[in-house]
């Protein structure tokens, strides 16, 4: 019989039933549940891939959601999407319904440094430890109080001998600003500051801008949804794996030499601390060596990346902008002065600057759509079903951007956050996300851009380099940072 049927049975026959198969299983695989978020026409196996814009995916999710509402879904190979927009929907499910998306999806392209471990990727009571201990480490070494602010003002004297000793020629201030900004959370992690002519941490630095702006290429993109067939071919992918090791390696080498002379009665810093901690749990839990990495190379992205990323756009739009700068120097002057530094205290006197602080975070919207979540449970959001172990983006842009709510969201003007001279505080504005998974280091992120900010423009005016027309084109990755540019800074 068998033999019958191969005979009978021809190469194209046997081809069309193959396809055939593969269409039904891939549609049985990847069909929509009752109810479930609408979505455009996909493709067999890699679903909407078609649509997707990997230079700037913002415009594909402006237009769906202009199409399809609110809520709306994607699927790239079999992982489906769920994008939420506008700030009601958003606050829904980061807020109102918090818990039901509180946990974090597995990222394929992630989890080789990152892992599950530490504070941006873990779930449950892993995370839930990890960052209750966190933010109270963080508060006994300064975070709040007056300690970690002198930090902030003694690193911004040492970023203004390095801005000028360019003696205004035109520079790139990518690394000088990372080194800065790096500085503060690493005094609270190792104990100490780093030279700007470091070399070991230099190439640290430089290691975590490639992963980052990596992570936005089309190949990392694409692993993140055809792991098993991508991990055997070149990438950049690749590079992200290797650089890993090599960020996780620098972490190993600084807390082996904490062991080397630590005191279980004596905690100079955070490692010193989670090593305390570890020591009491016996290995047993949570505190474990291999969290303690995670959860200082999450320190380290997150402490570095999107803060010195912001003071790189303020910087470009105080160039492109000469009118705003001036303003914003003149409040200095009458405000500050030139002859001491500034301090927290000034802000609440500086409405002026306080706002173009906020619109630079807002304009330049450097995580787009936010850090992803997961459903943890099947759960109900404007009328759809989400099933849990979904995929959630909430797209920040919708809300910072909103035509309704900004008077000109798509142009840079701190007149936004401005009522009548005053300061006005917008609940539009979230950089930070809003919920318990929102930033946890949102006071030391806001101390930071307002210290370095104002220290800069009261000692520089910053201009594009002769015959040079600076711009706001970006590149993607974990955040959405400008393109490498030279300036100048002109001592005033």
């Amino acid at each position: 019989m068998l033999r019958f049927l191969c005979e009978s049975i021809s190469f194209q026959m046997l081809l069309v039933f193959l396809i055939v198969f593969l269409l039904v299983a891939d549609y049985m695989k990847n069909r929509k549940p009752k109810k479930y978020p609408p979505s455009p026409f996909s493709l067999p196996f890699v679903g909407h891939i078609h649509l997707m814009n990997f230079r700037d995916p913002q415009l594909v999710m402006q237009k769906l959601n202009e199409k399809y509402g609110d809520v709306f879904s994607t699927r790239v190979g079999s992982t489906w999407f769920v994008f939420v927009n506008g700030l009601q929907m958003v606050k829904e499910v980061l807020v109102n319904q918090g818990e039901n998306f509180m946990d974090r999806p597995d990222i394929p392209i992630d989890r080789e440094i990152f892992s599950t471990m530490g504070l941006i990727s873990s779930n449950g009571h892993v995370w839930k430890q990890q960052r209750r201990f966190t933010l109270t480490t963080l508060r006994n070494f300064g975070l709040g109080k007056r300690s970690l602010e002198d930090r902030i003002q003694e690193e911004s004297r040492y970023l203004m001998d390095v801005f000028g000793d360019e003696q205004g020629n035109p520079f790139n201030p990518h690394f000088k600003i990372s080194n800065a900004v790096s500085n503060i959370i690493c005094s609270i992690i190792f104990g100490n500051r780093f030279e700007y002519h470091d070399e070991d941490f230099q190439k640290f630095l430089q290691l975590l801008d490639e992963t980052v702006t990596l992570h936005g290429t089309i190949m990392s993109q694409l692993y993140s949804c055809f792991p098993t067939i991508l991990k055997f071919f070149p990438g950049s992918h690749q590079t992200i794996f290797k650089n890993g090791k090599l960020l996780k390696s620098f972490v190993e080498e600084k807390i082996n030499k904490h062991k080397e002379d630590w005191k279980p009665s004596e905690s100079r810093d955070f490692i010193d601390s989670y090593l305390q901690e570890i020591a009491k749990d016996n290995g047993s839990g949570s505190f474990r060596e291999e969290n303690l990495v995670a959860c200082t190379l999450d320190l380290m992205l997150a402490g570095t990346e999107t803060t010195s990323t912001t003071i790189r756009w303020a910087l470009l739009y105080m160039a492109l902008y000469p009118e705003i700068q001036a303003r914003v120097q003149a409040e200095i002057d009458a405000v500050i002065g030139q002859t001491r530094q500034p301090a927290l205290e000034d802000r609440s006197k500086m409405p002026y600057t306080n706002a173009v602080i906020h619109e630079v975070q807002r304009k330049s919207n450097i995580i787009p759509f936010n850090v992803p979540r997961m459903s943890v449970k099947d759960t109900v959001v404007g009328g759809f079903c989400i099933p849990k172990g979904t995929t959630l983006l909430t797209n920040l842009t919708s809300v910072m951007f909103d035509k309704n709510e900004w008077e000109t969201p798509d142009t840079f003007n701190p007149g936004h956050f401005l009522k009548d001279g005053q300061f006005w505080k917008r609940e539009y504005f979230m950089p930070f996300s809003i919920g318990k998974r929102a930033c946890l280091g949102e006071v030391l992120a806001r101390s930071e851009l307002f210290l370095f900010f104002t220290a800069l423009l009261q000692k520089f005016t910053f201009q594009a380099p002769p015959d040079t027309t600076l711009s706001l084109k970006f590149k993607l990755g974990i955040t959405m940072a400008p393109q490498p540019y030279k300036i100048c800074a002109v001592p005033r």
